[in-house]
């Protein structure tokens, strides 16, 4: 026959270490609330500060830090440091198509100094035939901008749903297409010819 046991005896309170009494503490509270006077005072502030040149001082460190973490923000891509013209999932998708491809365009800029260049040369005829290279460029960069533009809305299409497209992102391409890829912003996430999916 199994022996009883007393409910006094099964419920004795054990000591507790300072070390459990301090953890138990930390879990909860573990101080007392400050009162009201004491909380109005902590967020008192003078209006003027005492020492206006370190105040601006720290303005300054603080607005260029600010500065400098919306510009890697904006060059990594990240939506919250975006523009409104670059912001949302289309645009996104649109960047990286842009920069997975080869684009004529991208060479626009360098054709052009070289143009520009060929025009100080003494000769006449070279400065013609130049104008008329830049010329044919342009337009064969304007053809591949044309024809980028309606994979630009296939593929968007296929991704997000024909009636879903945003609408500017034709032209928001183009214009991505005709920068030099290391000056675009925000800066390729993609290598060429890693197409999104």
């Amino acid at each position: 026959m199994a022996k009883r046991q007393n409910p006094a005896e099964a419920e004795t309170p054990v000591a507790e270490t300072p070390e459990e009494t301090a953890a138990r503490l930390k879990q909860g509270k573990g101080a007392p609330t400050p009162s009201r006077r004491e909380q109005e005072a902590a967020r008192k502030r003078p209006l003027v500060p005492t020492d206006r040149k370190e105040a601006a001082r720290v303005a300054r460190q603080k607005q260029a830090e600010a500065r400098e973490k919306a510009r890697l923000g904006m060059a990594a891509g990240d939506d919250r440091y975006l523009t409104a013209r670059d912001r949302g999932p289309q645009r996104r998708y649109v960047r990286d198509y842009v920069d997975a491809r080869f684009s004529i365009g991208e060479f626009l800029i360098p054709v052009m100094l070289i143009v520009i260049v060929l025009t100080f040369l003494p000769w006449p005829a070279m400065q013609v035939y130049g104008l008329f290279a830049l010329w044919g460029f342009f337009a064969v960069a304007v053809i591949d901008c044309v024809v980028l533009g309606f994979l630009i809305r296939r593929r968007v299409g296929e991704k997000f749903g024909a009636t879903k497209v945003e609408r500017g992102l034709r032209w928001y391409g183009a214009m991505r297409a005709l920068q030099l890829r290391v000056m675009r912003l925000p800066k390729p996430q993609v290598k060429r010819g890693q197409f999104p999916s």
